[in-house]
């Protein structure tokens, strides 16, 4: 039987200002990846997520991302792999005592944006990423893109690691995500999105942009949820994964 768990990136409003529908996503997906203050969210948000997960019984995962508010954490910084690892560290510490104070531990840990894509090729980011999540918690599930080197370093490191695949993201032939700069980054079209995630689930593979095959793991889907056709799109996933024979995973811990 095929299994794939369902994970959004949650929790990224801020102050008065408001991303997203948090609160009816939550109820199609089984992870969140929940903002930890410093590419979006704030303590308030995070409490509020963190309540509104365990309300409908999904996983809480650390979404950690480089410091950069204005810029949603999508803009490169340059820095060391010892700051990487603290800031990592530092926001998975604070998602993980707000989570300890409302009776939960974390599941997971998945980086945002541009700390994610760098963390896909540079091996020196991965492997300062998931020595931050290994001290802190070596029963936490690292997700990273599928192929990627935080899927080697997590590995190296005796974490327990997810694969990720994108529904509305297209490929480059090297298996890492198309730039968001480039005008057939995302794809719009929801029968499209689901028809290829089920290709990855089923048969294990992707067609890149240049038409060629690539062969993927998949173990976690991540679905947006600050889109417009956010909420649409996720329950036509989960329906279309249904009706495949897929089931959605209930823990990672269990399975």
């Amino acid at each position: 039987m095929n299994v794939i768990d369902l994970n959004c990136d949650l929790g990224e409003s801020f102050g008065a200002y408001k991303i997203g529908n948090d609160e009816e996503v939550l109820k199609y997906i089984s992870s969140a990846n929940i903002a930890c203050g410093y590419h979006a969210g704030d303590h308030n948000i995070m409490m509020e997520t963190i309540e509104l997960a365990l309300k409908n019984g999904v996983q809480i995962g650390a979404h950690p991302g480089f410091p950069d508010l204005a810029g949603f954490g999508r803009r490169e910084m340059s820095l060391t792999p010892r700051e990487i690892y603290h800031l990592t560290l530092y926001q998975i510490g604070a998602l993980a005592g707000m989570a300890g104070a409302k009776g939960s531990g974390l599941s997971h840990v998945k980086p945002h944006g541009a700390l994610y894509n760098v963390a896909a090729k540079n091996r020196s980011i991965a492997d300062a990423i998931a020595q931050a999540v290994r001290d802190l918690d070596p029963g936490l599930v690292l997700f990273g893109l599928a192929n990627s080197e935080l899927i080697r370093a997590g590995t190296e490191k005796g974490l327990p690691v997810a694969s990720e695949v994108f529904a509305d993201r297209t490929y480059q032939p090297d298996g890492t995500l198309t730039s968001r700069l480039d005008e057939n980054a995302m794809i719009h079209d929801s029968k499209i999105a689901v028809e290829r995630i089920i290709m990855m689930v089923k048969e294990g593979k992707v067609i890149a942009v240049d038409g060629a095959e690539i062969g993927i793991q998949a173990d976690t889907v991540c679905v947006h949820g600050d889109g417009p056709q956010a909420l649409e799109f996720v329950r036509e996933l989960r329906e279309a994964l249904g009706a495949e024979g897929i089931s959605i995973r209930k823990s990672w811990s269990k399975e």
